[in-house]
């Protein structure tokens, strides 16, 4: 419950009238202050007496920052200058600018101090060497503030045009990642209103006053708004978080400083201080320090009122996102690479791959974590054991959809994590539920309730439709007939199925049916027959496509990971036997639901170590399609035959002659397999997941990963293609195809077109086959042996191909080979006689 104090702090007379700011050491000793006179002062920690004075400072002093040993001041005459505190003396002048310095900021470390003048160029000046500058140039006009976040490997740049300039600075040259616009308001650099980058501790997201009187939080790396803090009624003059980031205080025009739960955005108290200007917290213990436009420095004790000083005992608290990824990943994470071949199962206070823009393997957290990072105190799965570097040790993991408390000296094995397919995360306020080919299924999260709307592409057939979800759907299928939707199970409220058909003949139609109590959905399907459930319990529930229950069984491999489906078959995924990198490997069966008939039992999924799987599918002929983390597609042969299902890549991404210049990075998120393409959706920047607004489909033919691409010789040329290569990849692609086609028409009632499409598949190999032969012959008779190879691998059985092939020999005057090849066509054309 928010109150207003009417306790008043007594100002103390620091600076001449004017704007006066301020900074605490890091370890709280010491509370340092500059303003418009040439004096610093430094208040002692616990003493009420008068505090020391640097008297040889410049006038009208306009930012300051500190560490244990040093403070560093910025003035109007341009100087930047640092002071010892050692002997309370000025030590040197760190760096020098023709017009006014506006802010300045020391790295944790200490070893740089950026510095935002009236110029366009920001200085980053090494605090020991200041011979040693780094210049970042690409705003256009004059920065206000600066930060650098806490593992200090990015700044962040508040420009007077409105705009925030991040760089990155892990490589010797600073790079701009990212230029955001619309959080900042445009400010001039003398205004004392705030435009300041004020980073949450724990690294993955930071706050700013906002032109409507706001607090927003974003998030670093997808760059999208999170939580909001609203309350001021004047522009923000000052923001603070507290050292754990458990609270936010700030300070505006309206005369209030407000202190707020970062949890719930609530405000916490009220107090009345006109003209604030700065605000600081001390670092330990439970004081606000702020200065005036008069001058003064108020030292607030006991800023935190006792109904709430329970928040600073607690350890670093996770940022306000609308949806944290790390609270869902922490109760269903993924396996993670880590150094030696072990991994790590990434939650809060643990280095993990990212998929922000700005990192690849990187701390999403920052350096500034300590041994116990996040507190559990709402029973989110934040918690879990750390040792003393933040880092999961290694015989401590936990599964998926449980939080398992460390044991010292247990092992556990490592789950592979449930995953939707065609789905992405939260991102800020939005998620992709469904994407596929039919259409695409998204959600808002609108704080009491989400948006859904489902959109198709084919707008003559369908209709798009949308409507406000009070249950929180988190997953969903799209197919010609209908759309189906999945919500978690709450503490009060059981998991709920939902499914809408686009058509019927009848009034109402729509169904949605409850799950057992504490039962949740992990992965959904839907086929034209039957609608696949799999769940925490570890069952496989089958529904009809309108609501009846036609099977339901516990699933052999456990805990359960997804689902697919097609027609009457059903593909389940789950985890088995562990490896010998501790990673479970992954079993999928695959039945006929109809004929109650098991295809594949328990066979295992063919990954790499430490490899995960992104996503499964049925291609649009039936036959099961996987996508992994390196990028390959896979398809499963033979898998109508029980025990001799096999994996074979279709595509690896990583091989696409588009990236062979390797000057473009970027990655593929899975959408289908149709008409013998890959569709995906091209990710660039590091992304991991698309965003909005919707993206654009693209599509990529099979590729069979035979050999790497050839490099371009140049920007513009298009890189020489090996003729004996590319046949090479076809026939063997040719192969894959001609055997789907023929399980097609051996296990089921196969059609005259399917039998033709075998013909004409096969008819293709042939002529592969034959334009391989011409590469042989024109290389010359050494290739003899090699050439008759490739005849004998013909398919066809008239006898017309290896009459062409023949003539193919003759063409090239290779008469040995052309002989050869008769005396292969008769005893051919012999054993079909026999048989």
């Amino acid at each position: 419950m928010a109150t207003t104090t009417h306790i008043r702090v007594r100002g103390l007379p620091a600076h001449n009238p004017g704007p006066t700011y301020l900074s605490y050491t890091p370890d709280g000793t010491k509370l340092v202050t500059v303003g418009s006179n040439n004096t610093a002062r430094v208040y002692n920690e616990g003493s009420d007496g008068e505090p020391s004075n640097l008297d040889d400072c410049q006038e009208q002093n306009f930012a300051v920052d500190a560490t244990n040993e040093f403070m560093v001041a910025g003035s109007e005459d341009g100087t930047v200058s640092k002071y010892n505190f050692d002997s309370m003396e000025f030590d040197k002048f760190l760096v020098r600018t023709t017009l006014p310095v506006r802010d300045v900021c020391i790295s944790s470390d200490g070893i740089w101090c950026a510095v935002a003048s009236d110029e366009l160029v920001v200085k980053i000046v090494n605090t020991s060497d200041q011979s040693a500058v780094m210049y970042l140039r690409d705003q256009p006009r004059p920065i206000k503030h600066l930060s650098f976040d806490p593992s200090n490997k990015y700044i962040a740049l508040s420009c007077t045009n409105g705009l925030v300039y991040f760089y990155s600075l892990k490589n010797d040259e600073p790079e701009l990642v990212r230029t955001v616009e619309g959080l900042i308001r445009t400010l001039e650099t003398d205004s004392e209103f705030s435009s300041k980058i004020v980073w949450h501790p724990d690294g993955r997201a930071f706050a700013a006053a906002t032109p409507t009187r706001d607090i927003q939080v974003m998030s670093k790396g997808d760059w999208e708004n999170q939580r909001a803090f609203s309350g001021h009624s004047g522009d923000i003059t000052t923001l603070a978080w507290s050292p754990n980031g458990a609270m936010l205080a700030s300070a505006a025009r309206d005369g209030k400083v407000i202190l707020w739960d970062t949890k719930t955005q609530k405000i916490i108290a009220i107090y009345d201080y006109p003209n604030v200007m700065d605000l600081a917290w001390h670092p330990t213990n439970n004081i606000v320090s702020f200065t005036n436009t008069d001058g003064q420095v108020f030292i607030y004790h006991d800023f935190v009122p006792p109904t709430h000083t329970q928040l600073l005992r607690l350890s670093v608290q996770p940022a306000p996102f609308i949806h944290d990824p790390l609270s869902e990943i922490s109760a269903n994470a993924a396996r993670r690479p880590v150094t030696n071949g072990s991994k790590d199962v990434p939650h809060r206070g643990v280095r993990q791959q990212s998929h922000d823009s700005l990192e690849g393997v990187d701390d999403i957290l920052g350096s500034v974590l300590d041994d116990d990072f996040v507190e559990d105190d709402d029973g989110a799965g934040y918690a879990l054991g750390l040792n003393g570097n933040g880092k999961r040790p290694l015989d401590d993991t936990t599964t998926y959809g449980s939080t398992t408390k460390r044991t010292y000296g247990r092992w556990e094995p490592r789950v592979h994590e449930s995953f939707q397919p065609g789905s992405t995360p939260w991102r800020g306020n939005r998620k992709y539920l469904c994407l596929n080919l039919i259409g695409f299924v998204w959600t808002v999260d609108q704080d009491t309730h989400n948006t859904v709307t489902v959109e198709f592409y084919d707008h003559e057939e369908y209709r798009d439709f949308h409507f406000t979800d009070t249950c929180l759907y988190d997953k969903a299928c799209l197919n010609e007939q209908g759309t189906l939707f999945a919500c978690k199970a709450e503490e009060k409220t059981p998991a709920v199925i939902f499914y809408r058909p686009h058509e019927t003949w009848t009034a109402r139609t729509d169904w949605r049916t409850e799950l057992p109590k504490g039962e949740d959905v992990t992965a959904i399907s839907l086929s034209d027959s039957f609608i696949t459930v799999t769940t925490s319990a570890n069952y496989v529930r089958i529904y009809t496509l309108f609501g009846i229950p036609y099977r339901v069984f516990r699933q052999k491999s456990t805990p359960t990971i997804s689902c697919a489906s097609w027609r009457d078959y059903v593909l389940t995924l789950g985890n088995g036997p562990v490896g010998a990198d501790g990673n479970t490997k992954l079993l999928y069966t695959i039945q006929n639901i109809k004929r109650d008939e098991i295809c594949q039992s328990e066979d295992l999924v063919a990954l790499p170590d430490g490899e995960t799987l992104k996503s499964v599918f049925f291609s649009d002929d039936g036959n099961p399609c996987i996508y992994d983390s390196t990028g390959t597609l896979l398809t499963l042969l033979h898998w109508r035959t029980p025990s001799q299902a096999i994996w074979t890549p279709l595509l690896d991404t990583k091989l696409l002659s588009r990236l062979a210049s390797g000057r473009k990075t970027e990655s593929y998120f899975p959408v289908a397999v149709a008409d013998n393409k890959f569709h995906c959706i091209i990710l660039k920047g590091g992304d991991q997941y698309p965003y909005f607004p919707r993206p654009l489909l693209s599509e990529f033919d099979f590729e069979v990963p035979l050999y790497s691409p050839p490099k371009p010789t140049s920007d513009d040329d298009e890189p020489e293609i090996d003729e004996s290569k590319k046949l090479e990849k076809n026939f063997v692609l040719g192969s894959i195809l001609a055997t789907q086609q023929q399980d097609l028409i051996d296990y089921t009632k196969s059609t005259p077109s399917q039998r033709q499409n075998l013909a004409k598949v096969e008819l293709d190999i042939d002529k592969t086959l034959l334009q391989m032969l011409a590469v042989e012959c024109r290389e010359g008779e050494e290739r003899g042996m090699r050439a008759l190879e490739i005849v004998a691998l013909l398919r066809d059985r008239t006898g017309r191909m290896i009459e062409a092939a023949g003539k193919v020999a003759d063409r090239y005057g290779r008469g040995v080979l052309a002989e050869k090849i008769r005396e292969l066509g008769e005893e051919r054309l012999a054993a079909m006689e026999e048989d």
